[in-house]
């Protein structure tokens, strides 16, 4: 599972207009490790979530939809894809 938390959090801020992955609201979203946890990647037995800050420039559905692409290539589940929030260019 650790394998593919991390390959998940890896290949989600490789994709173009991503500017981190996002704990929810309440740090909630994670994928708990013993020693540690992958922020914004829930993995479970029916379901992945990817919870993403994106840039606000970036095209929001086709960002999201390149997100799903990435992550649905890994997992034989169905995958959910929460923008949660935007944020301006990297400096």
């Amino acid at each position: 599972m650790a394998e593919t938390a991390d390959a998940i959090a890896a290949q989600v801020l490789a994709v173009p207009g991503v500017a981190g992955l996002h704990a929810g609201r309440f740090g909630e979203v994670a994928t708990y490790l013993p020693g540690r946890r992958v922020t914004g990647v829930k993995l479970g037995e029916d379901r992945v979530e990817v919870h993403v800050v994106l840039l606000y420039s970036a095209p929001l559905l086709a960002v999201a939809q390149r997100i799903h692409a990435v992550v649905a290539a890994v997992v034989e589940v169905p995958v959910q894809v929460f923008v949660e929030d935007l944020s301006g260019p990297k400096t």
